[in-house]
């Protein structure tokens, strides 16, 4: 069995939202292991005061495999047991 955590990242880029999307990824996975699958949630643009684009910004929402630590994992194994009376 796996359980799967989902996390937040956004990423910025001045060329374009894939180089956004790269950057939050490259970011995520320098301290979450075992990225699985990276969801787009939202995109917008940073307008400048002239009315270009100053920046893509994405937000990804990306899962991970979630690691239970080893004594965590074996004191819930119990658990869904019926207590006894």
């Amino acid at each position: 069995m796996s359980i799967y955590r989902v996390t937040e990242v956004i990423g910025t880029s001045p060329t374009s939202w894939e180089e956004a999307a790269r950057e939050a990824l490259t970011a995520a996975s320098l301290t979450l292991r075992d990225l699985r699958v990276a969801e787009v949630a939202e995109q917008d643009i940073v307008i400048d005061d002239r009315g270009g684009i100053q920046q893509f910004r994405v937000k990804l929402k990306v899962s991970f495999k979630y690691e239970v630590p080893w004594n965590a994992a074996t004191a819930h194994a119990g658990a869904g047991a019926q207590p006894h009376a």
